[in-house]
């Protein structure tokens, strides 16, 4: 008989499916219910939940929400594959932009779908991570390929001298704690892009920009863009690419203190909040 083989045929391939919203949960553990070659072990509401169920059950496949309480995906799925190693994660998602993506596979996870996904895509995913191959879907590989050539274009730029678009100037240790993406949110704010833009130019949804914003606000102690911009010019993370060049609203080229009088379009002169989606203190 071969290995993984009953009388009957090939051994099902055992899920444990992990999501915190009880509907999503229920609706995926019926779906697979209904799927040949597939028998749903268990159901967990976190990652800590997850992680007893692994234990106590060894499923050969772990289909993993991101964002839960106490202990999300990503950490979950680096806990899993560290002390399950035999057990699979594919994580199903709402959620495809960079920050979640990548710290996902590089916690271990194999697969990568997302829940707009209909049933064959998925039982098509357990089945590529059973048999040892990647599961990603295909928006999820366009953006890995986007990724490669974007590093690729990156390390053309690093060996000519210059940074590429959109990328913090600073080479240097980051500045008040600042993480390089913070950083990065923030040169692009110190070229007038807008949160949709910023988004756009990342890859990320507009509601991790604004967290971005909002944490990268309370590190420099600014209260606005304006603040904003100017800061990242004094701490060099921003800087004008060119010697006659704008390096943003209400900003001179120099890295100095050196502001003009006008704010700009879309900046209060003032500390306070001014009208429009570009301004204001914290985003919410």
């Amino acid at each position: 008989m071969d290995e993984g083989r009953g009388p009957a045929g090939p051994r099902a391939a055992r899920v444990l499916v992990v999501d915190d919203q009880i509907m999503v949960r229920e609706g995926i553990v019926l779906l697979l219910g209904l799927l040949p070659g597939i028998e749903v072990v268990g159901a967990a509401g976190d990652g800590e939940e997850a992680l007893r169920l692994v234990a106590e059950l060894a499923p050969d496949v772990v289909l993993m929400d991101l964002r839960m309480p106490r202990c999300d995906g990503v950490e979950a799925t680096r806990r899993i594959r560290a002390g399950h190693p035999s057990t699979q994660v594919v994580v199903v998602t709402t959620y495809a932009d960079d920050d979640w993506l990548f710290p996902a596979l590089r916690a271990g996870a194999r697969g990568y779908v997302t829940k707009d996904a209909g049933a064959e895509e998925i039982a098509r995913a357990i089945e590529d991570v059973v048999s040892g191959q990647a599961a990603l879907s295909p928006g999820v590989q366009r953006r890995l390929l986007e990724r490669l050539v974007e590093g690729a274009e990156g390390a053309e730029g690093a060996a000519g001298g210059e940074p590429p678009k959109g990328a913090p100037a600073t080479r240097g240790p980051l500045p008040d704690g600042l993480t390089p993406r913070e950083a990065e949110v923030l040169a692009l704010v110190a070229e007038g892009l807008a949160n949709a833009e910023i988004a756009r130019r990342l890859r990320i949804g507009q509601a991790t920009v604004k967290t971005h914003i909002n944490n990268l606000f309370a590190k420099a102690g600014v209260r606005d863009r304006a603040q904003a911009v100017r800061y990242a010019y004094r701490s060099g993370i921003a800087r004008p690419s060119g010697p006659d060049s704008d390096p943003g609203p209400g900003v001179s080229p120099s890295p100095g203190p050196g502001v003009s009088p006008g704010p700009g379009p879309g900046l209060s002169p003032s500390h306070g909040p001014a009208s429009g989606p570009g301004s204001g203190t914290f985003v919410t």
